[in-house]
């Protein structure tokens, strides 16, 4: 290969040397390409076992700190990304050694090798945001500035010790997101939605929309998607309700998932598509594509921004029409925000029956109130009788969902839509939520009940041989 890394051997410091003095030591590390042969590892001293000192760890941390900003600065990134990973690694290795001896930092192996890895996510990853991309116990990350890291566990907030360097090193990471979806965001284009490569949402908001500087959400998903079943242990709804939730999506009953920001929705819409039969075509319709379906037929659609001339954009209510022309048996939209709920009302009523999409709304009659306004943006000659006529025959059940103030996710609300009665949508719900109270440690309680009435489209269950139990549907029995 041509072209290999070399390392100027760093001089060790004078002794005692003072923090203020090793601020504004020079640098001591460069690291260019050139035909020369690497320097010679040196080893790593492990550090002698002794009980942790608070100060030491405080000095520790802060030469770590120094060392990853000059190395930052120094090492040439776009050569990095020709070679491959062990061969950074090795070279990275290399310089650190160099530093931890020069500096006489008590790092033992298993820290160096700790902070090696540091190194190359800066390099070669997401900097900073590696780690907590790796975390399974996190659900989201939210920046807010290159100083302000929170993380989301469990439902609660929490801020994290995470740093950028500044501003420019946080929109570094942000410009290597977006540019991997073929996406930009820059004073121009404040604004911009992506993903990661293993589907996890991220919003991005620069300056001059964020004042006080980069703002990034990122929603994870986890590599295993949650099953309706693993939501019935963590308490987010009652087995009988996902098994007539199942029951639904196998008798192709078209669905709406409605819920606030972050209660679960697209979670959820992942749990039913599992339950669609393996021979049906299906394609799916998003913004930033983050759908974990897993049949093997799923043709996948994802919206474009326009470019830097304002041309060339495509809007889901075009993706839409086009699924209609690809021989879909169901069309399952990531989220409903706009005009295309008219295309999509369309589909459900004309063969495409068992569609599903999630929207925001806070209960299943507020989301229905918001379908006809989203249905009105399309700009068609309809009045209101009409669009609700479209809304009654198009959706049979709404599934409402609920962050609590504990930050654990409910199913609030089971409804079914039954029809036109004048000009009001009729809706009975099938199973509720009762919230009691909260507990001392602010945990929220309550429990699930049964409202009493008995599903209309029970009968379509039977026609495919799907027996519910009546006693499913019995309020003075516990769900």
């Amino acid at each position: 290969m041509a072209g290999r890394f070399t390392a100027r051997r760093i001089p060790a410091p004078e002794p005692a040397a003072t923090d203020q003095e090793a601020a504004g030591t020079p640098k001591g590390i460069a690291l260019t390409v050139s035909s020369a042969a690497s320097v010679e590892a040196a080893p790593a001293s492990p550090a002698p076992q002794q009980a942790p000192n608070p100060l030491h760890s405080e000095k520790l941390l802060d030469a770590k700190v120094r060392l990853h900003r000059r190395l930052i600065e120094e090492i040439n990134l776009s050569a990095l990304e020709k070679l491959p990973e062990d061969e950074i690694r090795a070279h990275v290795q290399q310089l650190v050694s160099q530093y931890v001896l020069a500096e006489r930092l008590a790092l033992n192996a298993q820290e160096l090798s700790a902070f090696v890895s540091e190194i190359l996510d800066e390099m070669t990853g997401l900097g900073p945001l590696e780690p907590l991309l790796k975390d399974p116990t996190i659900s989201d990350i939210l920046i807010n500035g290159h100083e302000s890291v929170y993380v989301e566990r469990g439902g609660i907030l929490e801020p994290l010790a995470v740093r950028f360097k500044d501003e420019q090193h946080l929109l570094r990471i942000i410009n290597k997101i977006v540019s991997a979806v073929g996406r930009r965001v820059d004073e121009s284009h404040p604004l911009c939605d992506a993903r990661l490569a293993d589907g996890s949402r991220v919003n991005v908001a620069v300056r001059p929309i964020g004042v006080d500087g980069p703002l990034v959400s990122i929603r994870k998903f986890s590599k295993k998607p949650f099953s309706l079943s693993r939501l019935v242990e963590i308490g987010a709804l009652r087995p009988p309700m996902a098994e007539l939730l199942a029951a639904a999506v196998r008798a192709r009953i078209s669905t709406v998932v409605s819920g606030g920001t972050g209660s679960g929705k697209t979670t959820m819409l992942n749990a039913l598509t599992a339950f669609i039969s393996e021979k049906e075509r299906l394609i799916t319709i998003e913004d930033a594509a983050e759908l974990q379906l897993q049949q093997p037929h799923v043709a996948r659609m994802e919206t474009r921004p326009p470019n830097i001339e304002g041309k060339g954009e495509i809007r889901q209510r075009e993706l839409v029409k086009n699924a209609l022309r690809m021989r879909p048996d169901r069309i399952i939209i990531g989220e409903c925000r706009g005009e295309e709920a008219f295309d999509m009302l369309q589909a459900m009523n004309t063969g495409h029956e068992g569609s599903m999409t999630t929207i925001h709304a806070n209960t299943p009659r507020d989301a229905l109130s918001r379908l006809e306004q989203m249905v009105g943006m399309a700009g068609l000659p309809m009045t209101v009788a009409s669009i609700r006529g479209q809304i009654a025959s198009a959706i049979q059940l709404i599934v409402q969902l609920q962050r609590q103030s504990d930050g654990k996710r409910k199913v609030t609300s089971i409804a079914e839509i039954t029809g036109l009665e004048g000009d009001v949508i009729q809706m009975q719900e099938i199973y509720k939520f009762v919230r009691t109270g909260v507990g001392p440690d602010g945990t929220v309680q309550g429990h699930f009940e049964a409202t009493g009435v008995r599903p209309r489209f029970l009968a379509n269950l039977l026609n495919l041989g799907i027996k519910i139990p009546g006693s499913f549907f019995d309020p003075s029995k516990p769900l």
